[in-house]
């Protein structure tokens, strides 16, 4: 198990991070905790010790919003993300984080800056099979090393701008059956060593604290706020993972 107290400066709030967003508010600060718990440590050993962890959480999220989801949107990106999920295991070995972080952020930020610029509001969304099938499987596939499936699948799901407690429920089921599909393949990959279960053990208990705390963050802000602050968050996050994976490439 992890002793350093370093590590727990950082995971402390990475882990908390997680379950805030879990429970609604806003969506993409959870991509956060993986680079922050990097600071201290390698990110496939933080992304290993989260995710049992998140686990937990997607049970006390789905308990959370039981019964507020879009189920047609669900029958699409949920078959879609376990396509991701079967090439985020399969490519594993082959493919490096930071071309994924310069994908996904470089998709984000682009996205989010083409709503901001837009001078009318585009009109709303609906349910595609096309674009879901799509924006499912990338959110599988960036879901699988570094946990960062919540900027595909929310370009998919944000203009479609359901109600808030609808869209934070369809996410939390996404990112439940996600999660899951992950377990086997890190068993087999061997990322769930001894050391790393044990100390997602211990900072099991932040898990229901975080996702509660989310809820009711959600439950006193407006769902025109929630929506900006998703978009914000999108964009920093994207922004993010774009300079890391460029600084990472550079320096390679």
């Amino acid at each position: 198990m992890i002793t350093d107290p370093l590590f727990y400066l950082c995971a402390i709030p990475a882990v908390l991070f997680y379950g805030i967003a879990k429970g609604g508010f806003g969506g993409n600060i959870a991509i956060l905790s993986v680079p922050l718990m990097a600071l201290v440590i390698s990110p496939q050993k933080a992304a290993a010790i989260l995710l049992p962890i998140l686990c937990v959480m997607d049970l006390v999220a789905l308990r959370t919003f039981r019964g507020r989801w879009d189920a047609p949107n669900l029958r699409i990106i949920i078959p879609a993300s376990l396509v991701g999920v079967v090439l985020g295991a399969l490519t594993f070995r082959v493919l490096n984080d930071a071309h994924i972080q310069v994908m996904i952020g470089a998709i984000a930020v682009i996205f989010v800056l083409n709503i901001w610029l837009r001078r009318s509001v585009p009109p709303p969304q609906g349910v595609s099979r096309m674009r879901g099938g799509f924006w499912g499987m990338v959110s599988g596939f960036t879901s699988f090393g570094i946990h960062a499936g919540g900027p595909p699948i929310n370009i998919y799901l944000l203009p479609q701008r359901m109600e808030k407690t609808i869209l934070m429920g369809t996410i939390a089921v996404f990112f439940t059956v996600v999660n899951l599909a992950k377990v086997p393949a890190y068993v087999y990959l061997g990322q769930f060593t001894s050391d790393n279960l044990l100390t997602s053990l211990v900072l099991l208990p932040l898990a229901p604290i975080g996702v509660r705390m989310g809820f009711w963050m959600l439950q006193k802000t407006n769902e025109q706020l929630i929506y900006k602050l998703c978009y914000i968050f999108l964009f920093i996050t994207g922004g993010k993972l774009l300079y890391e994976g460029i600084l990472t490439l550079t320096a390679a």
